[in-house]
């Protein structure tokens, strides 16, 4: 019986024992759940929810390699990547793009907003850095800064027929069905050329309409520049005709403003041929009538211009382009120029 006790308080003191170091022992804690990247397929492909929200984000961009063969081509390259000009015939640059979209659904449909930064460099030294492109779109309507119709043009390099300056700060509306938009906006022009003594300050109005029908596509252009109280029309068409595209447009400006200053009329045409599923070669021509501006007005003299882009696609997401124009205007000399690029695209 001494036994039996000493055994039965030896195991209940023992349980007390353990139960005390249970309760002191350090208890590891759980992990948080991790909230991988997911895939959104809403919008096309390349979209991912933002972790956290229901908002679809993509990054896409290029990186772009060119040299520019031109009279004077440093100065070229000066206008597009902050370089010092020089009398060089030749110039070499590098962009690099970055664009980012955010897409979520409400109940007037998808919010977009959009960010397009934009890095250019003639040298190490001199670069420059600019917004390309920020806006707001929901329900067709759009506001911020971001590139007309008339920034639009023929597929090669030949064509010259968009304005001088096409990335303003604008309100639009833009219906659009998958074969058919039309709009309406209103651009901020302080950048853009000024005549007749008129300073910054402009504003401009700008309609645009365009579709497809089977293998034709069209696009009609207009904008009036309120202080220089001048306007500009174009239109362009497109057709699928054998191995290629065969283009054409036309632009007539009642004298020089903001969205056309080259000349009172102008008519470009082009045809794409598709050589291979790489290679497309597209030879184009383009005459210009009352070409040039002195003193607000359009010159009484022409133009024509002729030349040919070569683009070949070298494996996916990476391409090169080579272009040489030939322009002859009847008051100036005529001048030959062209350029080499290789693209990466992301």
């Amino acid at each position: 019986m001494n036994i039996k006790s000493l055994l039965l308080g030896s195991a209940a003191a023992l349980a007390v024992v353990s139960g005390a170091q249970a309760a002191d022992a350090i208890v590891a804690a759980e992990p948080e759940p991790v909230e991988y990247v997911r895939v959104c397929d809403a919008y096309g492909t390349g979209y991912f929810y933002i972790p956290g929200t229901e908002t679809c984000l993509k990054i896409n961009g290029y990186v772009r390699f060119q040299v520019d063969v031109a009279p004077n081509a440093s100065s070229i390259g000066a206008s597009g990547g902050g370089s010092v000009a020089n009398d060089s015939d030749w110039d070499a640059r590098t962009r690099g793009q970055v664009q980012f979209t955010a897409k979520s659904d409400t109940e007037y449909g998808p919010l977009t907003g959009v960010i397009v930064m934009q890095f250019n460099a003639d040298n190490a030294s001199a670069q420059q850095a600019k917004l390309d492109s920020a806006y707001i779109d929901i329900a067709g309507f759009r506001a911020g800064l971001f590139y007309s119709w008339w920034d639009d043009g023929l597929s090669g390099e030949t064509d010259d027929i968009g304005s001088p300056v096409t990335l303003h700060n604008s309100i639009r509306y833009q219906y659009e069905t998958d074969a058919f938009y039309a709009g309406i906006s209103v651009d901020e022009l302080e950048d853009s050329p000024f005549y007749n003594g008129e300073t910054a300050n402009n504003v401009g109005v700008a309609v645009g309409l365009g579709g497809k029908a089977g293998i034709f596509s069209y696009q009609i252009t207009a904008g009036y520049d309120t202080d220089n109280e001048e306007g500009a029309v174009r239109a362009m068409g497109t057709v699928a005709v054998g191995p290629g595209t065969l283009g054409l447009a036309v632009v007539y400006a009642s004298n020089p403003n903001a969205y056309y200053n080259k000349a009172e009329w102008a008519i470009a045409a082009e045809y794409a041929i598709k050589a291979t599923d790489k290679l497309k070669i597209t030879p184009a021509v383009q005459y210009y009538d009352n070409y040039g501006v002195t003193a607000g007005e359009f010159d009484d003299v022409s133009a024509w211009k002729a030349g040919v882009t070569i683009d070949y696609q070298i494996v996916d997401n990476l391409s090169t382009k080579i272009s040489v124009q030939y322009l002859d205007p009847d008051n100036a000399d005529d001048v030959t120029s062209g350029f080499f690029r290789l693209q990466r695209a992301f």
